[in-house]
Protein backbone atom coordinates (compact mmCIF):
# COMPACT_ATOMS: atom_id res chain seq x y z
CA UNK A 1 0.00 0.00 0.00
CA UNK A 2 1.44 3.40 -1.41
CA UNK A 3 2.03 6.19 1.90
CA UNK A 4 -0.46 8.80 2.18
CA UNK A 5 0.68 11.85 1.42
CA UNK A 6 0.10 15.24 3.94
CA UNK A 7 0.50 18.40 3.17
CA UNK A 8 4.20 20.33 3.94
CA UNK A 9 3.27 23.89 5.77
CA UNK A 10 5.89 26.82 6.94
CA UNK A 11 5.74 30.10 8.83
CA UNK A 12 7.96 33.45 7.19
CA UNK A 13 7.34 35.63 9.35
CA UNK A 14 10.31 38.34 9.31
CA UNK A 15 12.84 37.51 12.62
CA UNK A 16 10.32 34.70 13.50
CA UNK A 17 10.95 30.65 14.28
CA UNK A 18 10.65 29.64 11.13
CA UNK A 19 9.89 25.58 10.68
CA UNK A 20 9.23 23.04 7.46
CA UNK A 21 7.75 19.69 8.17
CA UNK A 22 6.46 17.01 5.73
CA UNK A 23 4.30 13.40 6.78
CA UNK A 24 3.47 10.49 5.79
CA UNK A 25 0.93 7.48 6.96
CA UNK A 26 0.71 4.03 5.79
CA UNK A 27 -2.15 1.25 7.48
CA UNK A 28 -3.21 -1.74 5.95
CA UNK A 29 -7.15 -1.43 5.07
CA UNK A 30 -7.91 -4.39 6.99
CA UNK A 31 -7.43 -2.23 10.00
CA UNK A 32 -8.56 1.63 11.41
CA UNK A 33 -5.27 3.47 11.95
CA UNK A 34 -4.33 4.44 15.85
CA UNK A 35 -1.49 7.24 15.89
CA UNK A 36 -2.29 10.84 15.21
CA UNK A 37 -0.04 13.73 14.78
CA UNK A 38 0.16 17.11 13.81
CA UNK A 39 2.32 20.20 13.84
CA UNK A 40 1.17 23.70 14.87
CA UNK A 41 2.39 27.06 13.92
CA UNK A 42 0.39 30.02 14.76
CA UNK A 43 0.89 33.09 12.83
CA UNK A 44 0.25 35.82 15.19
CA UNK A 45 1.40 36.77 18.87
CA UNK A 46 1.18 32.68 20.16
CA UNK A 47 4.18 32.08 18.17
CA UNK A 48 6.05 34.76 20.31
CA UNK A 49 4.05 33.19 23.74
CA UNK A 50 3.78 29.48 23.03
CA UNK A 51 6.18 28.75 20.34
CA UNK A 52 5.50 26.24 17.76
CA UNK A 53 4.75 22.65 18.62
CA UNK A 54 5.18 18.95 16.90
CA UNK A 55 3.30 16.10 18.46
CA UNK A 56 2.87 12.24 17.67
CA UNK A 57 0.34 9.71 19.85
CA UNK A 58 -0.05 6.70 19.35
CA UNK A 59 -2.67 4.32 21.37
CA UNK A 60 -2.18 0.01 21.73
CA UNK A 61 -3.13 -2.14 18.54
CA UNK A 62 -5.22 -3.85 20.64
CA UNK A 63 -7.36 -0.92 22.10
CA UNK A 64 -10.52 -0.97 20.32
CA UNK A 65 -11.40 2.98 20.04
CA UNK A 66 -7.37 3.15 19.52
CA UNK A 67 -8.13 5.72 16.71
CA UNK A 68 -10.07 7.89 19.01
CA UNK A 69 -7.78 7.75 21.77
CA UNK A 70 -5.08 8.81 19.27
CA UNK A 71 -6.68 11.68 17.79
CA UNK A 72 -8.09 13.19 21.69
CA UNK A 73 -4.17 13.09 22.55
CA UNK A 74 -2.76 15.49 19.94
CA UNK A 75 -6.12 17.33 19.20
CA UNK A 76 -7.16 18.16 22.82
CA UNK A 77 -3.66 19.07 23.32
CA UNK A 78 -3.15 21.56 20.42
CA UNK A 79 -6.64 23.00 21.32
CA UNK A 80 -5.72 23.30 25.13
CA UNK A 81 -2.25 24.29 24.85
CA UNK A 82 -2.78 27.28 22.56
CA UNK A 83 -5.90 28.48 25.08
CA UNK A 84 -3.54 28.84 27.73
CA UNK A 85 -3.12 32.42 29.45
CA UNK A 86 -0.52 34.23 27.70
CA UNK A 87 1.69 34.60 30.72
CA UNK A 88 1.97 31.15 31.45
CA UNK A 89 5.46 29.41 30.63
CA UNK A 90 5.42 26.75 28.33
CA UNK A 91 6.29 24.15 30.93
CA UNK A 92 3.29 25.16 33.55
CA UNK A 93 1.07 25.60 30.34
CA UNK A 94 1.90 22.42 29.26
CA UNK A 95 1.69 20.44 32.79
CA UNK A 96 -1.53 21.46 33.49
CA UNK A 97 -3.00 20.79 30.24
CA UNK A 98 -1.55 17.10 30.05
CA UNK A 99 -2.85 17.18 33.66
CA UNK A 100 -6.76 17.95 32.75
CA UNK A 101 -6.64 16.07 29.78
CA UNK A 102 -4.97 13.25 31.46
CA UNK A 103 -8.40 13.47 34.32
CA UNK A 104 -10.66 13.54 31.79
CA UNK A 105 -9.09 10.52 30.15
CA UNK A 106 -9.04 8.44 32.94
CA UNK A 107 -12.54 9.18 34.38
CA UNK A 108 -13.70 8.63 30.91
CA UNK A 109 -12.11 5.06 30.54
CA UNK A 110 -13.67 3.68 33.51
CA UNK A 111 -16.84 4.14 32.06
CA UNK A 112 -16.21 2.11 29.20
CA UNK A 113 -16.86 -1.71 28.57
CA UNK A 114 -14.15 -2.30 26.12
CA UNK A 115 -11.76 0.04 25.11
CA UNK A 116 -9.99 3.07 26.73
CA UNK A 117 -9.05 6.52 26.08
CA UNK A 118 -5.03 5.47 27.16
CA UNK A 119 -1.99 6.83 24.47
CA UNK A 120 1.13 7.60 24.50
CA UNK A 121 2.08 10.72 23.64
CA UNK A 122 5.48 12.89 22.88
CA UNK A 123 5.07 16.84 22.33
CA UNK A 124 8.00 19.29 21.21
CA UNK A 125 7.63 23.03 21.61
CA UNK A 126 10.12 24.85 20.13
CA UNK A 127 10.41 28.25 21.26
CA UNK A 128 13.32 30.77 20.39
CA UNK A 129 16.20 29.40 20.41
CA UNK A 130 14.89 26.24 22.74
CA UNK A 131 13.00 23.49 22.21
CA UNK A 132 10.86 21.76 25.06
CA UNK A 133 10.39 17.87 25.46
CA UNK A 134 7.32 16.33 27.08
CA UNK A 135 7.11 12.45 26.89
CA UNK A 136 5.24 9.87 28.17
CA UNK A 137 4.73 6.03 26.79
CA UNK A 138 6.34 4.35 23.89
CA UNK A 139 6.38 6.92 20.85
CA UNK A 140 10.03 7.76 19.74
CA UNK A 141 11.33 11.06 18.83
CA UNK A 142 14.66 11.55 17.32
CA UNK A 143 17.31 14.41 16.25
CA UNK A 144 19.52 14.68 13.45
CA UNK A 145 21.93 17.36 13.89
CA UNK A 146 25.08 16.23 11.22
CA UNK A 147 26.33 13.23 11.55
CA UNK A 148 24.50 12.63 14.97
CA UNK A 149 21.40 10.56 14.80
CA UNK A 150 19.99 11.04 18.58
CA UNK A 151 16.66 9.51 20.11
CA UNK A 152 15.57 11.84 22.34
CA UNK A 153 12.76 10.24 24.19
CA UNK A 154 12.63 7.52 26.90
CA UNK A 155 11.19 3.86 25.86
CA UNK A 156 8.54 3.29 28.98
CA UNK A 157 7.40 -0.23 28.14
CA UNK A 158 6.98 -3.71 30.23
CA UNK A 159 6.52 -6.98 28.51
CA UNK A 160 3.38 -8.97 29.24
CA UNK A 161 2.51 -12.21 28.37
CA UNK A 162 4.19 -12.16 25.13
CA UNK A 163 3.41 -8.28 24.23
CA UNK A 164 4.88 -5.13 24.72
CA UNK A 165 2.80 -2.44 26.85
CA UNK A 166 3.46 1.28 27.69
CA UNK A 167 3.96 1.53 31.61
CA UNK A 168 3.45 5.47 31.44
CA UNK A 169 0.86 7.15 28.91
CA UNK A 170 -2.01 9.35 29.17
CA UNK A 171 -5.21 8.42 30.58
CA UNK A 172 -3.38 5.34 32.21
CA UNK A 173 -3.16 6.43 35.82
CA UNK A 174 -4.62 8.85 38.02
CA UNK A 175 -1.57 10.33 38.36
CA UNK A 176 0.21 11.34 35.00
CA UNK A 177 4.33 11.22 35.25
CA UNK A 178 5.98 13.46 32.71
CA UNK A 179 9.52 13.31 31.04
CA UNK A 180 10.98 17.14 30.49
CA UNK A 181 13.93 17.76 28.50
CA UNK A 182 15.32 21.29 27.79
CA UNK A 183 16.92 21.21 24.25
CA UNK A 184 18.83 24.17 22.70
CA UNK A 185 18.11 24.62 19.04
CA UNK A 186 20.24 25.22 15.72
CA UNK A 187 19.59 26.00 12.66
CA UNK A 188 18.59 22.75 10.55
CA UNK A 189 18.36 20.65 13.28
CA UNK A 190 15.65 17.60 11.81
CA UNK A 191 13.24 16.01 14.23
CA UNK A 192 11.41 12.73 13.64
CA UNK A 193 8.74 11.50 15.05
CA UNK A 194 7.80 7.97 15.22
CA UNK A 195 5.56 5.60 16.77
CA UNK A 196 6.70 1.75 18.52
CA UNK A 197 5.24 -0.15 15.41
CA UNK A 198 8.55 0.90 13.27
CA UNK A 199 10.85 -1.31 15.67
CA UNK A 200 12.90 -3.66 14.27
CA UNK A 201 12.99 -2.30 10.94
CA UNK A 202 14.93 0.78 10.18
CA UNK A 203 18.01 1.29 11.45
CA UNK A 204 20.01 4.25 12.53
CA UNK A 205 22.10 4.50 9.63
CA UNK A 206 18.15 3.67 7.77
CA UNK A 207 17.17 6.77 8.75
CA UNK A 208 20.25 8.90 8.00
CA UNK A 209 20.57 7.80 4.57
CA UNK A 210 16.80 7.93 3.80
CA UNK A 211 16.01 11.56 5.11
CA UNK A 212 19.54 12.78 3.39
CA UNK A 213 18.84 11.90 -0.04
CA UNK A 214 16.52 14.69 -0.87
CA UNK A 215 16.32 17.11 2.55
CA UNK A 216 14.58 19.85 0.84
CA UNK A 217 11.56 18.01 0.54
CA UNK A 218 10.17 15.92 3.79
CA UNK A 219 6.79 14.85 2.15
CA UNK A 220 9.46 12.95 -0.19
CA UNK A 221 11.67 11.71 3.13
CA UNK A 222 8.72 10.81 5.37
CA UNK A 223 7.31 8.66 2.33
CA UNK A 224 10.80 7.04 1.60
CA UNK A 225 11.18 6.50 5.39
CA UNK A 226 7.02 4.49 5.61
CA UNK A 227 7.65 2.52 1.97
CA UNK A 228 10.90 1.04 3.95
CA UNK A 229 9.10 0.34 6.98
CA UNK A 230 6.78 -1.38 5.10
CA UNK A 231 9.08 -3.01 3.08
CA UNK A 232 11.23 -3.87 5.59
CA UNK A 233 8.61 -5.73 7.54
CA UNK A 234 7.19 -8.01 4.94
CA UNK A 235 11.15 -9.27 4.73
CA UNK A 236 11.20 -10.21 8.40
CA UNK A 237 7.23 -11.45 8.42
CA UNK A 238 6.28 -9.05 10.67
CA UNK A 239 2.70 -8.98 9.54
CA UNK A 240 0.58 -5.91 8.47
CA UNK A 241 1.66 -2.92 10.24
CA UNK A 242 1.35 0.84 10.37
CA UNK A 243 3.80 3.35 10.25
CA UNK A 244 3.83 6.96 10.44
CA UNK A 245 6.56 9.33 10.46
CA UNK A 246 6.85 13.27 11.19
CA UNK A 247 9.92 14.99 9.89
CA UNK A 248 10.37 18.74 11.33
CA UNK A 249 13.61 20.81 10.15
CA UNK A 250 14.28 24.56 12.04
CA UNK A 251 15.34 26.57 9.04
CA UNK A 252 15.49 29.97 10.91
CA UNK A 253 15.84 30.74 14.46
CA UNK A 254 14.26 33.86 15.61
CA UNK A 255 17.19 36.55 16.20
CA UNK A 256 18.41 36.98 19.64
CA UNK A 257 16.47 39.17 22.05
CA UNK A 258 16.40 42.33 22.24
CA UNK A 259 17.62 44.49 24.93
CA UNK A 260 14.55 46.09 26.91
CA UNK A 261 14.08 49.24 24.85
CA UNK A 262 14.45 48.16 21.65
CA UNK A 263 11.71 45.56 22.67
CA UNK A 264 9.46 48.20 23.65
CA UNK A 265 9.73 49.67 20.25
CA UNK A 266 13.02 51.61 20.57
CA UNK A 267 11.28 53.73 23.05
CA UNK A 268 13.76 55.69 25.57
CA UNK A 269 12.83 55.88 29.22
CA UNK A 270 10.95 59.74 29.72
CA UNK A 271 13.50 62.65 31.87
CA UNK A 272 12.60 64.10 34.74
CA UNK A 273 9.32 65.92 34.56
CA UNK A 274 7.64 68.62 37.01
CA UNK A 275 4.22 69.94 37.70
CA UNK A 276 3.14 72.15 34.46
CA UNK A 277 5.38 69.99 32.15
CA UNK A 278 4.08 68.56 29.15
CA UNK A 279 4.44 65.21 26.78
CA UNK A 280 2.41 64.10 24.32
CA UNK A 281 -0.09 66.16 25.06
CA UNK A 282 -0.72 65.28 28.59
CA UNK A 283 0.01 68.35 31.22
CA UNK A 284 1.77 67.00 34.15
CA UNK A 285 -0.72 67.84 37.46
CA UNK A 286 1.07 66.69 40.34
CA UNK A 287 4.14 64.33 41.03
CA UNK A 288 2.46 61.28 43.27
CA UNK A 289 5.73 59.29 43.53
CA UNK A 290 9.57 59.22 42.63
CA UNK A 291 11.17 55.96 43.46
CA UNK A 292 14.24 54.08 42.40
CA UNK A 293 12.41 52.14 39.67
CA UNK A 294 10.09 54.43 38.53
CA UNK A 295 7.99 57.96 38.68
CA UNK A 296 4.22 58.34 38.80
CA UNK A 297 2.39 61.53 37.42
CA UNK A 298 -0.94 62.57 37.80
CA UNK A 299 -1.58 63.99 34.14
CA UNK A 300 -4.67 65.46 32.36
CA UNK A 301 -5.07 65.28 28.71
CA UNK A 302 -5.22 68.50 26.39
CA UNK A 303 -7.65 67.04 24.13
CA UNK A 304 -10.84 66.07 26.46
CA UNK A 305 -9.40 66.92 30.01
CA UNK A 306 -9.71 63.78 31.50
CA UNK A 307 -7.70 63.06 34.61
CA UNK A 308 -5.15 60.18 34.46
CA UNK A 309 -2.26 58.74 36.26
CA UNK A 310 1.04 57.80 34.58
CA UNK A 311 3.76 55.22 35.51
CA UNK A 312 6.98 55.75 33.82
CA UNK A 313 10.41 53.69 34.59
CA UNK A 314 13.33 56.19 36.43
CA UNK A 315 15.43 58.06 34.33
CA UNK A 316 18.12 56.90 36.33
CA UNK A 317 17.88 53.34 35.16
CA UNK A 318 20.23 51.86 32.84
CA UNK A 319 18.63 50.16 29.82
CA UNK A 320 19.41 47.07 30.56
CA UNK A 321 18.29 47.19 34.27
CA UNK A 322 16.62 43.96 34.49
CA UNK A 323 12.90 46.43 36.35
CA UNK A 324 12.76 47.48 32.76
CA UNK A 325 12.45 43.80 31.36
CA UNK A 326 9.76 43.89 34.43
CA UNK A 327 7.73 46.93 33.23
CA UNK A 328 5.78 45.84 30.75
CA UNK A 329 4.11 43.15 32.84
CA UNK A 330 3.18 45.68 35.34
CA UNK A 331 0.95 47.03 32.12
CA UNK A 332 -0.10 43.93 31.46
CA UNK A 333 -1.39 43.68 34.86
CA UNK A 334 -3.45 47.11 34.22
CA UNK A 335 -4.46 45.60 31.50
CA UNK A 336 -5.77 42.21 31.43
CA UNK A 337 -6.91 41.62 35.17
CA UNK A 338 -10.66 43.06 34.83
CA UNK A 339 -11.56 43.44 38.71
CA UNK A 340 -13.37 46.45 40.57
CA UNK A 341 -10.98 46.19 42.94
CA UNK A 342 -7.40 46.43 40.67
CA UNK A 343 -7.01 49.76 38.82
CA UNK A 344 -7.78 50.29 35.27
CA UNK A 345 -5.55 50.86 32.31
CA UNK A 346 -6.69 53.73 29.95
CA UNK A 347 -5.89 54.20 25.89
CA UNK A 348 -4.06 56.94 24.98
CA UNK A 349 -5.43 59.12 22.29
CA UNK A 350 -2.02 60.02 20.89
CA UNK A 351 1.25 58.05 20.14
CA UNK A 352 3.42 57.89 22.80
CA UNK A 353 6.93 58.90 22.36
CA UNK A 354 8.42 57.48 25.64
CA UNK A 355 7.69 54.19 27.46
CA UNK A 356 5.37 54.46 29.92
CA UNK A 357 1.54 53.87 30.27
CA UNK A 358 -1.40 55.26 31.79
CA UNK A 359 -4.15 54.21 34.58
CA UNK A 360 -7.26 55.61 35.51
CA UNK A 361 -6.62 58.22 38.26
CA UNK A 362 -8.95 57.24 41.35
CA UNK A 363 -9.92 59.89 43.43
CA UNK A 364 -9.83 59.01 47.10
CA UNK A 365 -6.94 58.74 48.86
CA UNK A 366 -4.94 55.34 50.58
CA UNK A 367 -5.49 53.23 53.14
CA UNK A 368 -2.93 54.67 55.67
CA UNK A 369 -5.00 58.23 54.92
CA UNK A 370 -8.18 56.79 55.77
CA UNK A 371 -7.09 54.97 59.31
CA UNK A 372 -5.59 58.10 60.11
CA UNK A 373 -9.32 60.06 59.40
CA UNK A 374 -11.67 57.61 60.54
CA UNK A 375 -10.34 56.15 63.84
CA UNK A 376 -14.17 55.42 65.20
CA UNK A 377 -14.69 53.19 61.89
CA UNK A 378 -17.38 50.57 63.30
CA UNK A 379 -15.40 46.73 62.37
CA UNK A 380 -18.11 46.21 60.02
CA UNK A 381 -16.97 49.19 57.75
CA UNK A 382 -12.86 47.73 58.26
CA UNK A 383 -14.43 43.81 57.36
CA UNK A 384 -15.84 45.47 54.51
CA UNK A 385 -12.48 46.94 53.57
CA UNK A 386 -10.58 43.66 54.18
CA UNK A 387 -13.30 41.67 52.02
CA UNK A 388 -13.08 44.03 49.31
CA UNK A 389 -8.91 44.04 49.55
CA UNK A 390 -9.17 40.28 49.25
CA UNK A 391 -11.14 40.28 46.14
CA UNK A 392 -8.66 42.74 44.39
CA UNK A 393 -5.83 40.10 45.33
CA UNK A 394 -7.92 36.61 44.36
CA UNK A 395 -8.43 38.69 41.13
CA UNK A 396 -4.55 38.77 40.67
CA UNK A 397 -3.83 35.33 41.80
CA UNK A 398 -6.84 34.24 39.34
CA UNK A 399 -4.28 35.44 36.57
CA UNK A 400 -1.30 33.33 38.10
CA UNK A 401 -0.01 36.81 39.47
CA UNK A 402 1.91 37.54 42.56
CA UNK A 403 1.36 40.91 44.09
CA UNK A 404 4.30 40.49 46.67
CA UNK A 405 3.73 44.57 47.85
CA UNK A 406 0.48 44.36 49.55
CA UNK A 407 0.82 47.31 51.84
CA UNK A 408 -1.78 50.55 53.15
CA UNK A 409 0.13 52.95 51.23
CA UNK A 410 -0.76 50.97 47.85
CA UNK A 411 -4.11 50.46 48.77
CA UNK A 412 -7.04 53.12 47.54
CA UNK A 413 -10.51 53.82 48.51
CA UNK A 414 -12.44 56.32 46.14
CA UNK A 415 -15.03 58.82 47.83
CA UNK A 416 -17.36 55.95 47.44
CA UNK A 417 -15.89 53.40 49.73
CA UNK A 418 -14.52 51.17 46.58
CA UNK A 419 -11.17 50.01 47.43
CA UNK A 420 -8.75 49.27 44.47
CA UNK A 421 -5.17 47.65 44.30
CA UNK A 422 -2.98 50.92 42.54
CA UNK A 423 0.86 49.62 42.65
CA UNK A 424 2.30 46.66 40.68
CA UNK A 425 6.10 47.22 40.81
CA UNK A 426 6.92 44.12 42.42
CA UNK A 427 4.48 41.67 40.92
CA UNK A 428 5.08 39.06 38.64
CA UNK A 429 4.32 35.85 37.00
CA UNK A 430 3.52 32.49 39.07
CA UNK A 431 5.73 30.06 37.09
CA UNK A 432 6.18 27.94 40.55
CA UNK A 433 5.39 28.28 44.13
CA UNK A 434 9.21 28.83 44.87
CA UNK A 435 10.16 31.51 41.85
CA UNK A 436 13.14 32.88 42.58
CA UNK A 437 13.27 35.69 40.17
CA UNK A 438 10.19 37.03 41.99
CA UNK A 439 11.43 37.33 45.27
CA UNK A 440 14.44 39.13 44.10
CA UNK A 441 12.31 41.80 42.09
CA UNK A 442 10.08 42.19 45.40
CA UNK A 443 13.73 42.32 47.32
CA UNK A 444 14.92 45.34 44.56
CA UNK A 445 11.54 46.79 44.82
CA UNK A 446 11.78 47.15 48.58
CA UNK A 447 10.20 45.43 51.34
CA UNK A 448 7.91 46.26 53.70
CA UNK A 449 6.91 45.64 57.43
CA UNK A 450 3.86 43.93 55.91
CA UNK A 451 5.81 41.62 53.85
CA UNK A 452 6.48 38.00 54.79
CA UNK A 453 9.46 36.40 56.07
CA UNK A 454 10.21 34.37 53.52
CA UNK A 455 11.45 37.17 51.71
CA UNK A 456 13.68 38.64 54.75
CA UNK A 457 15.37 34.76 54.86
CA UNK A 458 15.52 34.31 50.94
CA UNK A 459 13.64 31.35 50.68
CA UNK A 460 10.75 29.96 48.71
CA UNK A 461 7.51 32.48 48.01
CA UNK A 462 4.27 31.87 46.43
CA UNK A 463 0.90 32.72 46.76
CA UNK A 464 1.06 32.15 50.82
CA UNK A 465 3.33 34.94 50.59
CA UNK A 466 0.62 37.62 49.40
CA UNK A 467 -1.74 35.28 51.89
CA UNK A 468 0.56 37.24 54.45
CA UNK A 469 1.08 40.32 53.65
CA UNK A 470 -2.89 40.56 53.35
CA UNK A 471 -3.44 39.46 56.81
CA UNK A 472 -0.90 41.81 58.01
CA UNK A 473 -2.46 44.75 56.51
CA UNK A 474 -6.40 43.14 57.58
CA UNK A 475 -4.36 43.11 61.33
CA UNK A 476 -3.22 46.68 61.22
CA UNK A 477 -6.96 48.00 59.43
CA UNK A 478 -8.74 46.16 62.59
CA UNK A 479 -6.06 47.08 65.39
CA UNK A 480 -4.01 49.90 64.08
CA UNK A 481 -0.76 47.27 64.98
CA UNK A 482 1.55 45.22 63.81
CA UNK A 483 0.84 41.25 64.68
CA UNK A 484 4.84 41.09 65.99
CA UNK A 485 6.60 42.87 68.23
CA UNK A 486 9.80 42.10 65.27
CA UNK A 487 8.91 42.86 61.51
CA UNK A 488 9.52 39.59 59.16
CA UNK A 489 11.67 42.43 56.84
CA UNK A 490 14.28 42.53 59.88
CA UNK A 491 14.65 38.39 60.17
CA UNK A 492 18.43 37.51 60.19
CA UNK A 493 18.25 33.82 60.53
CA UNK A 494 15.58 30.74 61.57
CA UNK A 495 16.36 31.22 65.32
CA UNK A 496 14.52 34.27 65.25
CA UNK A 497 11.89 33.08 62.83
CA UNK A 498 11.25 30.71 65.58
CA UNK A 499 11.26 33.52 67.66
CA UNK A 500 8.24 35.39 66.65
CA UNK A 501 4.93 35.68 68.99
CA UNK A 502 1.71 36.29 67.18
CA UNK A 503 0.18 38.90 69.81
CA UNK A 504 -3.59 38.65 69.60
CA UNK A 505 -6.25 40.67 67.73
CA UNK A 506 -8.82 40.51 70.32
CA UNK A 507 -6.48 42.07 73.03
CA UNK A 508 -6.30 44.93 70.94
CA UNK A 509 -9.64 45.12 69.41
CA UNK A 510 -11.93 43.49 71.71
CA UNK A 511 -14.66 43.41 68.76
CA UNK A 512 -12.71 41.01 66.83
CA UNK A 513 -14.02 37.50 67.00
CA UNK A 514 -12.34 34.10 68.27
CA UNK A 515 -12.79 32.70 64.72
CA UNK A 516 -11.35 35.75 62.77
CA UNK A 517 -8.22 36.16 65.52
CA UNK A 518 -7.56 32.63 65.09
CA UNK A 519 -7.73 32.79 61.05
CA UNK A 520 -5.69 35.74 61.00
CA UNK A 521 -3.11 34.25 63.51
CA UNK A 522 -3.09 31.00 60.88
CA UNK A 523 -2.67 33.11 57.61
CA UNK A 524 0.51 35.10 59.15
CA UNK A 525 1.99 32.03 60.50
CA UNK A 526 5.93 32.67 60.08
CA UNK A 527 6.09 29.31 58.33
CA UNK A 528 4.33 29.63 55.05
CA UNK A 529 3.55 25.86 54.95
CA UNK A 530 1.12 26.48 57.94
CA UNK A 531 -1.08 29.04 56.34
CA UNK A 532 -3.89 28.70 54.86
CA UNK A 533 -3.93 26.51 51.38
CA UNK A 534 -6.18 28.95 49.84
CA UNK A 535 -6.77 32.87 50.17
CA UNK A 536 -10.51 31.63 50.01
CA UNK A 537 -10.15 29.44 53.52
CA UNK A 538 -9.24 32.77 54.70
CA UNK A 539 -11.69 34.50 53.18
CA UNK A 540 -14.66 32.83 54.99
CA UNK A 541 -13.70 34.53 58.28
CA UNK A 542 -14.39 38.20 57.15
CA UNK A 543 -17.83 37.77 57.83
CA UNK A 544 -19.40 40.67 59.82
CA UNK A 545 -20.57 39.41 63.00
CA UNK A 546 -24.02 41.11 63.18
CA UNK A 547 -24.70 39.41 59.98
CA UNK A 548 -23.58 36.37 61.49
CA UNK A 549 -25.65 37.01 64.34
CA UNK A 550 -28.73 37.79 62.87
CA UNK A 551 -28.55 34.51 60.47
CA UNK A 552 -28.43 32.48 64.23
CA UNK A 553 -32.37 31.94 64.15
CA UNK A 554 -32.64 30.64 60.54
CA UNK A 555 -29.66 28.35 61.49
CA UNK A 556 -32.05 27.59 64.72
CA UNK A 557 -35.11 26.64 63.38
CA UNK A 558 -34.22 23.46 62.36
CA UNK A 559 -33.68 22.35 65.89
CA UNK A 560 -36.83 23.94 66.81
CA UNK A 561 -38.66 21.83 64.52
CA UNK A 562 -37.34 18.49 65.53
CA UNK A 563 -38.01 19.62 69.27
CA UNK A 564 -41.57 19.75 68.03
CA UNK A 565 -41.46 16.84 66.79
CA UNK A 566 -39.62 14.71 69.19
CA UNK A 567 -42.74 16.37 72.01
CA UNK A 568 -45.49 15.39 69.55
CA UNK A 569 -44.02 11.59 69.26
CA UNK A 570 -43.91 11.18 72.87
CA UNK A 571 -47.12 12.95 73.36
CA UNK A 572 -48.29 10.19 71.25
CA UNK A 573 -46.71 7.51 73.18
CA UNK A 574 -48.36 8.51 76.19
CA UNK A 575 -51.24 8.45 74.74
CA UNK A 576 -51.54 4.79 73.41
CA UNK A 577 -50.39 4.09 76.55
CA UNK A 578 -53.61 5.50 78.18
CA UNK A 579 -55.87 3.78 75.54
CA UNK A 580 -55.03 1.00 76.35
Amino acid sequence: MAPQRHSRRSTLAKHALSLSYGQAFVAPESRHHRSSMSVSLPEDDALGSKGACAVIGDSTWRNVIAKQAGDLSVRGFLADYYSTPAHWGIKTSVTRVLDALNSWSHGQSRHLVEGSYVSSLSILILHESEGHLFHMGDTLVFRLRGAEFEQLSCDHITELGGYRYPTRALGLNVNLDIDYRNLSLKQGDIFLFTTRAVSGTLLPSDYMQLIRIDVSNLDAACERLAAAAQARAAERGYGAEQFCFQLVRIDRLPEERLDPLQRYGGLPVPPEYAIGDCLDGLVVEAVLARTAQSRVYRVRDTRNQREMVLKAPSPELSSRNAYLEHFLLQQWVVERVHSPFVVKTVERSRPRRYLYYLMAFIKGNTLTYWMQHHPRASLGQRLDIARQLVKGVQALHRREVLHQRIHPDNILIDTHGQVVLADFSACHRREGDGHRSARELARQVGLSEHSAPEYALDIDVGRRSDQYALASTIYWLLTGELPYALEPRQLRSYTELEQMVYSSARLRNPEVSLELDGALQRALDPQRALRFRRLSEFVYSLRDPRKMRADLPTLRSPTRLWQWVAGGLLLLLVLSWLWK
